[in-house]
Order: structure tokens, then C-alpha cells, then sequence
């Protein structure tokens, strides 16, 4: 891992107040660095605190403690350079294609012609020629996640933080999308941090993987994935080194869910 790094969590606590009174301790002492460019995978088992974790990175929960910078400044709430990609699409469903990807460039002090143009670029990064005049409604579950991809890559943001982007997908069209946020990410450079309860979709996706820990959640332990990217997806699945990665994962987090069930 780089020392370059573009965010920085130190020891990084989250504490809720609980419905009937008293606190749950959602994430304690949780720290990690994210490179420059790096594309990082946060797992773990289920209720580990992963969303909250991207949530606070995003600026949209305080933390209770610790510290996240970013570029070495704190990160206080929400920002342009921060983009986010929930599992549900988050789109307006009143807006065509091409708006939806239209309304952040309209807030980036672009011209009219450089605002179309930029849609019309992303609009062809995300695949979707013809389609810029469609609505929401008229589209495919992947087609209007490809659309929430590109709109959240019109603020240009520094980093790219997307949870669970593919969760609700078929598995066809989640493989589809996987290879399209690679595909996007070697063309745009940005810094990704995804969430994700699937293992192979992280080994498959990332540079590196983070292991969290049963609630309260803490990084735990990370795996440096290194793989032949060049080989056709069949072959870099099925390679040795792809299940050795795979297991080295799956084994940790399976670990750490049977704790969080023998609690």
C-alpha cells in the first residue's frame, strides 16, 4: 500500500443511541488507508457496520470518534469530491437519461456545449448510446445503475464510494456492471472504495480488500489481490490464483460472522 494516500481513517468509532435507550457501538478503533487511485473493497460479515463505515467517508454520518481526512484535511460532511452510489438508483424518475447526467454538470460552471458534450462522453463511457432520451422507468435494473454511475462521474469527484452498487442485480447483469465500473475506473483514475457482501465480486473488482470485524467493526486484516488482468474474465476466475485470494477472504470473514453468532 502507497503512502500516497488520498484518505486516511485512524481509529474511527461510530455509537448510536438505541431505540429503547442505552447505545450500540457500531464501529470501534477502525483504521485504513486508501491509496490515490486505489481500488479498495470493504467486506465483512452482515450488521459489521461496511455501509456506515462509506457513509461516514462520504460525510453523511458523524463519526464518534477517531479522525478521516482526506488529500490531509478532515472530512466534516458531504462534498462534491466525494461521489456516492447507493443499491437503490437514486435517480429522478422525471428526468431522461441524459438530464439526470446533465444536472450535476450544470453546477460545475461548464458552458452549455461543454455540458452536452460531457454527458454525451459519459453517456458513451457507461454504453447507453440511444438511449438519452429515455426515462427511468423505461430502462433495465443495470441500464439505470449504469446511469447513477455516470451522474454521479458528471461532479467529477475525486473518489468514488458505491455501496452495494450490484446487490439487487441478476447475476448476468451484475457481471455485466462489474466489468463496466472496471472499465470506467481504468479510464477515469479515481480513487473507488466499494462495499460489498460478495467475495468474489471484491477479489474480482479491487486492487486490495479490507477485512472488517464482527460488530463493533474494525479493520481486521486486508488481502493484496494480484491477478492477471489481462485474462479474459472466464480464465482470471477459474485461475488458481483468483480461488487462493478468493478462500483467503471468504475464510476471514466466515471466521468472523461464526463470532458474531456464538456471541
Amino acid at each position: 500500500m502507497t503512502s500516497d494516500a488520498k484518505i486516511v481513517l485512524a481509529n474511527v468509532g461510530k455509537t448510536f443511541k438505541a431505540a429503547g435507550g442505552g447505545e450500540v457501538v457500531a464501529i470501534s478503533d477502525a483504521s485504513a488507508r486508501i491509496g490515490q487511485g486505489e481500488f479498495v473493497t470493504i467486506v465483512g460479515p452482515s450488521g459489521c457496520g461496511k455501509s456506515t463505515l462509506l457513509y461516514m467517508i462520504g460525510g453523511f454520518v458523524d463519526r464518534t470518534s477517531g479522525t478521516i481526512t482526506m488529500d490531509a484535511r478532515p472530512i466534516e460532511g458531504p462534498g462534491v469530491e466525494r461521489g456516492i452510489v447507493f443499491q437503490e438508483y437514486a435517480l429522478f424518475p422525471w428526468l431522461t437519461v441524459q438530464q439526470n447526467i446533465l444536472y450535476p454538470l450544470k453546477r460545475r460552471k461548464l458552458s452549455k456545449s461543454q455540458q452536452m458534450d460531457e454527458a454525451a462522453r459519459l453517456i458513451d463511457v457507461i454504453g447507453l448510446g440511444g438511449f438519452e432520451h429515455r426515462f427511468p422507468r423505461e430502462l433495465s435494473g443495470g441500464m439505470r445503475q449504469r446511469v447513477a454511475i455516470a451522474r454521479t462521474l458528471a461532479a467529477d469527484p475525486d473518489v468514488l464510494l458505491l455501496d452495494e452498487p450490484f446487490g439487487a442485480l441478476d447475476a448476468q447483469t451484475r457481471e455485466i456492471m462489474q466489468d463496466e465500473l472496471l472499465r470506467v475506473w481504468r479510464a477515469t483514475s479515481k480513487t473507488v472504495c466499494l462495499i460489498t457482501h460478495d467475495v468474489t465480486e471484491a477479489i474480482y473488482l479491487s486492487q486490495r480488500v479490507l477485512i472488517m470485524s464482527a460488530r463493533p467493526g474494525r479493520i481486521i486484516d486486508e488481502v493484496q489481490v494480484n491477478l492477471d488482468r489481462e485474462l479474459p474474465r472466464e480464465e482470471c476466475e477459474t485461475s488458481a490464483a483468483f480461488a487462493e485470494q478468493r478462500n483467503a477472504v471468504w475464510l476471514k470473514v466466515r471466521h468472523e460472522a461464526l463470532a458474531a453468532g456464538m456471541r
